[in-house]
């Protein structure tokens, strides 16, 4: 049987040491001095619930998989069947090319051709670059085609700080709104509300005990350098999930069955929420021939 993610792709820079899949070019592994900070998983095993995959040319679900461009409806293939809308894109279960792989860095691309569903061809770059302490990842997207079409580009991963247990960690975000989860819905959103005074007020800190997320926030503050800082601590240990401005919402999932980890938290920086390509919230729009770049990373403290 094939390995389910391709060949693996090994990085290291001083103690720090990452490991990216050929099939979606996801992020499988992340550690420094043999202790992990991503959730991991073989490398025979699909990604359970799409663990360190890269999300694009859309993040998270397009309702009833259907979308309109330019008066047109577009028919996607239904890839959340229980619900029936589209999920987290079309490049997750693809081969990418391998552009360069030096000792700290790698660099993968795609091309995402004119398809049913998807209009505009793209070509699409990731690079993942070790520092010590520090992974940056940097996405590229290009319209080659011949109108202008708006995208969106997410990723997927779940933290951990070692051992230990979840339900222990703090999670703190900059977000000053939200779209809570509704549950079992077509498409389980709720109207945007401000975070103020509710439970999905996460600015001063809150430790993940009986907190349930599947989540957007919006509404994020950037930091002095500009990025927005998404942070998981214990004690003196935390990891900093930063990301560039174009990264305008962050989806929180705190599943209770996580494959090797049990109860686990993704964090996950996107540059659109649910339904994008329906409402053009902060889809980056590109002209033909254009690009866009972004980013986002794990920085380790403590």
């Amino acid at each position: 049987m094939a390995n389910p993610t391709g060949q693996q792709f090994e990085i290291t820079r001083g103690n720090a040491r990452a490991v990216v899949t050929e099939i979606g070019a996801g992020l499988r592994a992340f550690e420094i001095s043999g202790v992990p900070y991503l959730e991991t998983f073989a490398e025979d095993a699909h990604p359970p619930k799409g663990a360190g995959q890269i999300l694009l040319p859309w993040p998270n679900r397009t309702k009833a998989a259907r979308w309109t461009y330019r008066g047109e409806e577009q028919r996607l293939e239904v890839t959340e069947e229980a619900r029936g809308n589209a999920i987290h894109g079309l490049t997750r279960h693809r081969e990418w090319t391998l552009v360069e792989h030096a000792e700290s860095s790698i660099t993968f691309e795609i091309e995402v051709e004119k398809q049913p569903g998807w209009p505009v061809p793209l070509q699409a770059r990731i690079t993942y670059d070790l520092a010590p302490r520090e992974l940056t990842v940097t996405h590229e997207i290009r319209n080659e085609g011949e109108s202008a079409i708006g995208v969106g580009v997410g990723a997927h991963p779940y933290f951990r700080i070692g051992d230990v247990p979840t339900d222990e960690l703090t999670l703190t975000l900059p977000a000053t709104r939200v779209r809570p989860y509704l549950g079992d819905q077509q498409l389980p959103y709720g109207d945007e509300q401000d975070t103020a005074g509710t439970e999905y007020d996460f600015r001063d800190g809150r430790v993940l005990a009986e907190v349930d997320l599947d989540t957007a926030f919006g509404g994020l503050v950037a930091g002095d350098d500009g990025r927005f800082h998404h942070v998981l601590s214990h004690g003196e240990r935390s990891v900093d999930v930063w990301a560039g401005p174009d990264f305008k919402w962050v989806q929180v999932f705190t599943p209770a069955d996580l494959v090797g980890r049990g109860r686990a938290v993704a964090i996950e920086p996107m540059t659109c929420p649910a339904d994008a390509l329906n409402s053009g919230t902060d889809l980056i729009e590109l002209e033909p021939g254009t690009s866009w770049t972004g980013g986002w990373g794990i920085r380790v403290h403590g």
